[in-house]
């Protein structure tokens, strides 16, 4: 592979190897993200450098798991141990909706010559055209962000002097899905750091950016990224025959107005100037009945996609508990009010009938069952080692809470709030001295670049969407990790997560993207001029100068 790139300018030798590696399917979680790897490893081994130093590209085992991130070091022109770290992550979404064109879902050239033709999206169309993009999944996101890491290696590899520090090189797996290979490489970032005294600078990833609105054109670099967490309600109703309802509590009732008050209320996104926040999702809402009957639903389920930036784990804990109280009272109300109303309409006397609704966290319900003589973290053990393992783990994670309801004495009404996987805490630049300077020579860099590029590069606190660079540290204190591992039933099995490494390494998290349209989507394409030309010397740029600070 050496070879064929060593011949090329540095917008060929992109362009090549994203479209070999478009042609290579490496959907998350199969063969192919293994395979993918392998020939990544594989380009990186017939570089003269590796094959002069062949310990500097190795392959990682991810603990339990098939797969392998792949590491390369290159060792500037000094002893110094200041390094600056590139990741990619390998893995790609399916292609399920590409539809009839599943068979050229891989094949730019062909993608290009349909859309040419194609009248379903005028602006696709127009682009295709143009010469300007190539097409094909992963082509965004992000085989060329690949790409342009392996050229920039290539470039340091044969120009070692421009470099007063290290490159180290990461290709993930598992991005997609459970970030799986990110938090596996937190081991071997500890262990190269003590190994070898390495500094860790920045990391720069390049995950892709896209236009926020008709016409944008600007190019958003992040020097961190926004959190995610799935806050989970479990929600256990008293049930009743369909013919005496009313002496019942439905929890799909409860859980319509938790929803409504959470799903899409962009009052509960976090007001940060210059940034791109996004409000909570409704993701899962499932009562439990699995089959007809005329019996009112006993249990309903329901978690939320919830970015977080300067909100605290915490912070998002409280509010969602308040809303879930708010929201139990006013069915609490209306229920009592139903009956009233049902037994006038039919001169029946009324009962006396308790319609509250208890909120808890997991951690006060675990709290709860310990008063009343109950072992529920032993319970919760036992119940891990039954789960089924190919159980998607969110409904382990209810599985979990659910079970320990089993020991409840009182067996009353309940929401039970909790967090499920995965979790991606917010990571950016804090207000220390050193990520002050660093945050002021980045601005000093891109500003230079603005006028050598003819190019627009402000610098935003928070890559807007989830990214592999919020594993690189945890800005929380001791307090937040024992509150997100309190209310995270069966964190260690489900995901394992070293906050207090993360906290330790809290390496900046640069985010730097390739620019197209269509991610995750069949009209995926990435922008060429400024992926395969642009984008890469601006990262050397950045580089350079972060190894000097």
């Amino acid at each position: 592979m050496y070879n064929q790139l060593a011949s090329l300018t540095l917008a060929q030798q992109v362009e090549f190897l994203t479209k070999r590696l478009i042609e290579m399917e490496s959907y998350s979680g199969t063969e192919g993200e293994l395979d993918k790897a392998n020939y990544l490893y594989e380009i990186i081994a017939s570089f003269p450098y590796f094959q002069a130093y062949p310990d500097y590209v190795w392959k990682q085992d991810i603990e339990g798991d098939e797969r392998i991130n792949v590491w390369a070091f290159l060792q500037g022109n000094s002893n110094k141990k200041e390094t600056v770290i590139y990741h990619a992550h390998v893995d790609t979404v399916g292609i399920e909706d590409y539809g009839k064109l599943k068979d050229i879902a891989h094949d730019p050239d062909k993608l290009a010559a349909f859309f040419k033709s194609y009248d379903g999206d005028e602006e696709a169309r127009n682009d295709a055209r143009s010469g300007d993009w190539m097409f094909g999944r992963g082509s965004l996101d992000m085989q060329s962000g690949i790409s342009i890491h392996l050229a920039n290696l290539l470039y340091y590899m044969n120009h070692r002097e421009k470099l007063d520090g290290n490159i180290l090189i990461l290709f993930n797996a598992d991005e997609e899905n459970q970030h799986v290979g990110i938090r596996g490489a937190l081991d071997e970032l500890v262990r190269l750091q003590q190994e070898r005294g390495l500094s860790y600078v920045a990391a720069i990833n390049n995950d892709f950016i896209s236009p926020l609105y008709n016409g944008d054109q600007t190019k958003y670099v992040y020097c961190g990224g926004a959190g995610k967490l799935l806050p989970c309600f479990s929600i256990l109703g008293r049930e009743a025959h369909v013919g005496e309802s009313l002496l019942g509590i439905d929890p799909t009732f409860i859980a319509s107005e938790i929803n409504r008050s959470i799903n899409q209320n962009f009052s509960l996104a976090e007001k940060l100037d210059n940034e791109l926040v996004l409000p909570p999702s409704c993701l899962f809402m499932k009562e439990s009945k699995q089959s007809y009957n005329v019996q009112t639903p006993v249990s309903i389920r329901m978690y939320f996609n919830y970015f977080i930036y300067k909100k605290t784990p915490t912070d998002v804990l409280v509010s969602l508990k308040r809303i879930a109280q708010t929201a139990c009272v006013k069915i609490e109300n209306e229920l009592a009010n139903n009956y009233t109303a049902f037994c006038k309409a039919n001169y029946l006397p009324e009962r006396s009938i308790n319609w509250k609704t208890d909120v808890m966290t997991i951690q006060e319900y675990i709290e709860y069952l310990k008063e009343h003589g109950e072992e529920p973290e032993k319970h919760l053990n036992s119940l891990l080692k039954s789960l089924p393992e190919d159980l998607d783990d969110r409904l382990k994670a209810f599985e979990l809470v659910e079970g320990l309801q089993q020991l409840d004495p009182e067996k009353k009404p309940r929401v039970i709030l909790f967090f499920a996987p995965p979790f991606l805490p917010s990571n950016t630049l804090q207000m220390d001295e050193q990520s002050v300077y660093l945050k002021e020579v980045l601005e000093e860099v891109l500003q230079e670049a603005e006028e050598e590029y003819k190019e627009v590069f402000p610098l935003r606190r928070y890559f807007p969407y989830l990214c592999d660079g919020s594993f690189l540290a945890f800005n929380g204190n001791q307090t937040e990790i024992e509150t997100v591992v309190a209310n995270f039933p069966g964190m260690n099995e489900l995901f394992p997560l070293d906050l207090e490494k993360m906290r330790s390494l809290n390496i900046p998290a640069l985010n730097m993207g390739v620019y197209g349209k269509g991610g995750h989507k069949w009209t995926e394409r990435v922008y060429k001029p400024y992926t395969f030309q642009t984008l890469p010397l601006l990262i050397r740029k950045v580089t350079e100068r972060l190894l000097t600070l």
